[in-house]
């Protein structure tokens, strides 16, 4: 009651200052609360939070790079890491505590400046949307992981896709598009932004046209298009190629890798997870297994607890926080693969070496070598899996692989009930949130 009375006195106050009818007419500026400038739109694709630093943590819970203790997922906060960690069918979270949300809050940004530059005709705004096109298409790209089956072009045309929003009105209905039309939308917006953007930016968290590129090169791989994954991977590397000499880190730091290294072509992390604490998530000894002794990310990546559990410490942040950075080196990877599929052996272990001659102490690398393309894509994939570990992208790769007939069926124990996921699952497209199906009416993903 004290704070209401002081209140009160305290409009009385104003009021008998300024007048109390001239200060309750006093129109407010709109400018004040809709961005109108170049300035005021840059802004908001800069505020990381709701742009690239609250990237999506469904694939990397559902994958098998990581396990965690019995102990551990007792006490996991959130019901909806435990059901993705044992792939229960369906998602009963709310969207505010999940990837959904996420996504389409990141989303909104990128439409509310679209439509802000197109609006306000904000002049000189060609690098900003170029942004802005690009970091909607790499999260539907992101969110097209989680929520969609693997992409097929036999059956793109009916299997469901996302909900394609392009403007920020609200009281749009959300429907479902076909896979093939999300797909679509997300080249697009890739295009479109190459178009607009310089080759660099002045940083990291904003998208470049080497950004764009890379991306256009991941979503071809997805697709299973190894020529334009090749041809967009060749163009991102024309700008830049760089990659970290592991011989130059510390394997003895906490955290070797340094944040904004020169590999990265788009600074971006996974919103923060309890199940991915640096702690928490553990290696799989077999994983750790296939690193040689002389292979310099064994010693950079990798840390022991006094349990003598393998926890991962590579990330790319230069701390403990989960990179989903796009970078230099899965690019390597991305055009490595594409010329094996295109059965040009020679070039795809050349560009592999490129890569693994930065990671091995120096002096002990000798160039691998393939006489088959089956053994060719073999290297490469394992090689990939080795350097990609923990940046969002494995639950991707196994969706294409047994999309391809790998036929890699995963397996968790956990308090003794054994859970499996066998290849081609329809579990592979994880379950909309309940809350999100009841208030639009759109189909759920089959199960």
């Amino acid at each position: 009651m004290k704070n209401i009375l002081l209140n009160i006195f305290a409009l009385w106050a104003l009021c008998s200052i300024i007048g109390c009818s001239d200060f309750l007419e006093e129109k407010s500026d709109s400018r004040l609360a809709t961005p109108v400038t170049l300035e005021d739109n840059q802004a908001l694709m800069d505020r990381t939070f709701n742009t690239v630093l609250s990237n999506s943590i469904s694939g990397q819970i559902s994958a098998d790079e990581i396990y965690i203790t019995d102990a551990d997922y007792g006490n996991l906060i959130y019901e909806f890491e435990k059901r993705l960690y044992t792939w229960q069918p369906n998602e009963v979270s709310s969207s505010d505590e999940n990837d959904w949300g996420s996504c389409y809050r990141r989303i909104n940004v990128c439409n509310t400046v679209l439509y802000n530059i197109e609006h306000y005709q904000i002049a000189g705004a060609e690098n900003l949307k170029g942004q802005a096109l690009a970091l909607r298409a790499a999260i539907y790209l992101e969110a097209a992981q989680i929520y969609c089956l693997v992409y097929n072009e036999s059956t793109a045309n009916t299997d469901l896709g996302l909900p394609l929003r392009l403007d920020p009105d609200i009281n749009i209905p959300s429907k479902r598009s076909s896979l093939k039309e999300t797909y679509s939308q997300i080249i697009s917006d890739l295009k479109e932004a190459a178009m607009l953007l310089p080759n660099t930016q002045i940083a990291l968290i904003r998208p470049s046209k080497a950004t764009t590129l890379g991306y256009l090169s991941r979503t071809y791989l997805f697709m299973g298009d190894y020529q334009n994954a090749l041809e967009y991977g060749k163009q991102t590397l024309s700008i830049n190629d760089n990659l970290i000499d592991f011989n130059t880190l510390n394997p003895s730091d906490s955290y070797p890798i340094k944040s904004m290294n020169t590999e990265i072509l788009l600074h971006s992390s996974m919103v923060y997870s309890q199940f991915l604490s640096s702690s928490m998530a553990k290696i799989p000894q077999s994983l750790y297994n296939i690193y040689d002794n002389n292979d310099l990310r064994k010693s950079i990546y990798f840390r022991f607890n006094t349990a003598q559990q393998i926890l991962f410490k590579g990330n790319y942040s230069g701390g403990a926080t989960r990179m989903t950075s796009l970078a230099t080196d899965e690019v390597y990877l991305n055009v490595a693969e594409s010329y094996a599929r295109l059965n040009d052996m020679q070039l795809a272990m050349q560009t592999l070496n490129e890569l693994l001659k930065t990671r091995w102490k120096t002096g002990t690398y000798i160039p691998m070598t393939a006489n088959s393309q089956s053994e060719t894509l073999n290297i490469i994939l394992k090689e990939r899996r080795k350097e990609l570990l923990f940046r969002g992208l494995r639950w991707s790769d196994l969706k294409r692989y047994n999309r391809d007939g790998a036929g890699i069926s995963l397996q968790r124990t956990v308090n003794g009930t054994t859970y499996i996921l066998p290849p081609n699952d329809l579990r592979y497209a994880i379950a909309i949130p309940e809350d999100i199906i009841k208030m639009t009416g759109m189909p759920q993903n089959p199960r």
